[in-house]
């Protein structure tokens, strides 16, 4: 039976794993920060010696663009220190890697989609953080998969749906940027991809969204028409939003190696949506 670690499994990610995974055939080792802190390069160690799994899924991270601009040191550590240890004993069990990455990796200026040899050209902390734990996953071991996703969204999170439907249920009017522009892609989708890929050889960087393009105005009229929301959404540009942290306005992925290595296809942004909207309504 494949052994599967998945790390940082109670976040979004993974725990979209565990719910697609077939536990006939896959025994799952899940660790959180609780049961494991990957920033402790002996304890990662250990615990790999220990367990020998033959694949490990790397989710944990620190995502919050804003708490990583207020902990730098914090945000490496976690984020490319964390890769780098669990790489140091996936090499020395022969283990395969899977590491989450993210779109903001690039900076954005781009009007066509990045693919996987598109220069990286982080402008933020975190973007800035997930590139060096890129780079460390290449360094130490060749048997990785790199996976780079774009506005994901799951349950266990903090994400653009689940923050746009708590809002419309408090106010009746909210302002979404109509100037950035992503794939909005489910975890749950990710996560069968993620398991359909680690099964192979097909080693590398890939970049996995759903199907389509569309604005954060956009993905906000979507959700608002699946829940049946009243609320008025107003488009507006990025800087009348008043953030902290700029993010990258462009940030669409192709999924240019996936499609070259075996075809395989993601559904479209609005089907991802709705199973996940089906879903949280059963919940």
């Amino acid at each position: 039976m494949l052994k599967v670690w998945v790390v940082g499994s109670n976040g979004q990610i993974g725990t979209a794993i565990n719910e697609v995974i077939e536990p006939l055939e896959i025994e799952v080792l899940n660790t959180d920060q609780d049961e494991l802190d990957i920033t402790n390069t002996d304890d990662v160690i250990s615990f790999g010696e220990i367990n020998r799994p033959d694949i490990i899924i790397n989710c944990a991270a620190i995502t919050d663009v804003y708490k990583c601009e207020r902990n730098r040191d914090q945000a490496f550590r976690v984020n490319a220190l964390g890769p780098r240890n669990l790489c140091i004993v996936a090499r020395k069990i022969g283990a395969k890697v899977v590491q989450i990455s993210t779109d903001d990796v690039f900076d954005g200026k781009s009007d066509t989609p990045y693919n996987e040899f598109d220069v990286a050209k982080p402008k933020t902390v975190y973007g800035c953080s997930k590139k060096a734990g890129e780079d460390y996953v290449k360094e130490f071991t060749h048997k990785h998969f790199i996976i780079r996703s774009n506005w994901i969204y799951g349950q266990n999170g903090t994400n653009f749906v689940n923050e746009f439907i708590a809002k419309s249920k408090k106010e009746d009017f909210l302002n979404v940027a109509n100037d950035q522009f992503g794939s909005p892609t489910s975890a749950k989708d990710l996560a069968r991809a993620i398991l359909y890929l680690m099964e192979t050889s097909e080693y590398g960087t890939y970049h996995i969204t759903c199907k389509g393009v569309c604005s954060r105005y956009e993905f906000a009229k979507e959700i608002s028409k699946q829940i049946n929301s009243h609320v008025v959404i107003t488009p507006v540009s990025t800087k009348e939003m008043a953030d902290e942290v700029v993010r990258p306005s462009y940030v669409v992925l192709d999924n240019f190696i996936l499609r070259l290595v075996n075809g395989y296809q993601m559904p479209t942004w609005q089907e991802s949506l709705q199973e996940y909207i089906k879903e949280i309504k059963e919940d």
